[in-house]
C-alpha cells in the first residue's frame, strides 16, 4: 500500500485500553498513513502504540500532555497534519466502533471532491440500546434546524473525512467544541462557513463493557454540555446568523440543481448501493 500524501486517518485516544491497539492496526491495514493523537492518557494504552510506530513508518504517535477532549485533540493533530502538507483526515473513533473497512471508499469519495465534508451515517445493529437510538433523533432534527437543511445526516458519528483547513478553522473559531460536543458543533460551524457535505452510510458497532467498551460519557456534565451547545448555536442562529445561512442554503440548492459536485455525488451513490 502505497500511503497518501494528502489525506491521513486521525485517531484520538483517551484511556482506551486494550482496544487501542488492534484498533490502529485494523486503520493501518486499510489506509495509509494513520496518526494517533494521544489525549493525557494515564492507563497503559500508550506504549505499545509507541513500540508499533518504531517499527511502522506509516504510524505517527502524538501525545498531548493533558486530557483536554475530542476536539483539543482533533485541533492537535490537524494542525500537525497541515504542518506536514496534508490536505483532510479521517477522524474515527480508538475503540473499535468505527469500520475501518470504509475508510479507504470515504476516503475515495473526499479526493472526488475535495472540498466537501464527507460525514458518516450511521447504521447500527441490533445490540444498539434503544434509548440511544431516540436520543439521536433530537440531536438530528437540531442539526437541520440550525442549518435550515439536511446537510447533516447525523451530527453525533464520528466517522468523517474533513478537508483539514475549513476544519481548523471552525475550531479556532469556538473555544468550545472541545469534549463531546465536538461532532455537532464542528459539523454545524462547517456547514456556516459554507462547506458543502455528503451524508455516506457506515455500520456502526455498539460496545458494552463486556465487550471492552470503554466510555468517559458524564450523564450530568456532558448532558448539560450538550444543552449548553444547542442554546449557543440557536441563539447564534436566530440573532444574527440566519441570513448567512439561507443564503448558503440557496446557494447550495442551486448547484445541486446545476449539476455542481454531482460526480462526487454519484460517488457516493454507488457506494451506498453497492453496501
Amino acid at each position: 500500500m502505497t500511503p497518501s500524501s494528502t489525506h491521513l486517518v486521525l485517531i484520538p485516544s483517551y484511556n482506551t485500553g486494550a482496544l487501542l491497539l488492534p484498533t490502529v492496526e485494523e486503520a493501518l491495514r486499510h489506509w495509509q498513513p494513520v496518526w494517533v493523537v494521544i489525549d493525557g492518557s494515564t492507563d497503559a494504552s500508550a506504549p505499545s502504540l509507541v513500540a508499533l510506530a518504531a517499527r511502522e513508518p506509516a504510524l505517527r504517535v502524538l501525545h498531548r500532555p493533558r486530557n483536554g477532549g475530542k476536539g483539543a485533540a482533533v485541533l492537535t493533530g490537524v494542525e500537525a497534519a497541515l504542518a506536514a502538507g496534508f490536505t483532510h483526515v479521517l477522524t474515527m473513533d480508538s475503540d473499535g466502533q468505527h469500520p475501518a473497512s470504509h475508510i479507504a471508499p470515504f476516503m475515495d469519495v473526499s479526493q472526488s471532491d475535495p472540498a466537501a465534508l464527507v460525514l458518516g451515517l450511521p447504521v447500527f445493529g441490533p445490540e444498539a440500546p434503544f434509548e440511544r437510538l431516540q436520543g439521536r433523533k433530537l440531536s438530528v432534527a437540531l442539526a437541520h434546524f440550525q442549518t435550515f437543511s439536511r446537510a447533516i445526516g447525523d451530527p453525533l458519528f464520528g466517522f468523517r473525512v474533513y478537508p483539514a483547513a475549513p476544519l481548523r478553522a471552525a475550531l479556532l473559531q469556538t473555544s468550545a467544541a472541545r469534549g463531546f460536543d465536538f461532532d455537532p458543533e464542528i459539523a454545524v460551524r462547517m456547514v456556516w462557513g459554507g462547506v458543502p457535505t455528503l451524508n455516506i452510510p457506515a455500520p456502526c458497532r455498539y460496545l458494552s463493557k463486556a465487550d471492552g467498551g470503554v466510555s468517559h460519557f458524564n450523564y450530568l456534565r456532558d448532558n448539560l454540555k450538550m444543552i449548553w451547545l444547542h442554546t449557543r448555536l440557536i441563539s447564534q442562529l436566530l440573532l444574527w446568523r440566519w441570513p448567512a445561512v439561507l443564503r448558503i442554503r440557496t446557494k447550495t440548492n442551486r448547484q445541486q440543481c446545476a449539476g455542481i459536485g454531482a460526480p462526487a455525488q454519484e460517488s457516493a451513490k454507488e457506494f451506498t448501493t453497492s453496501k
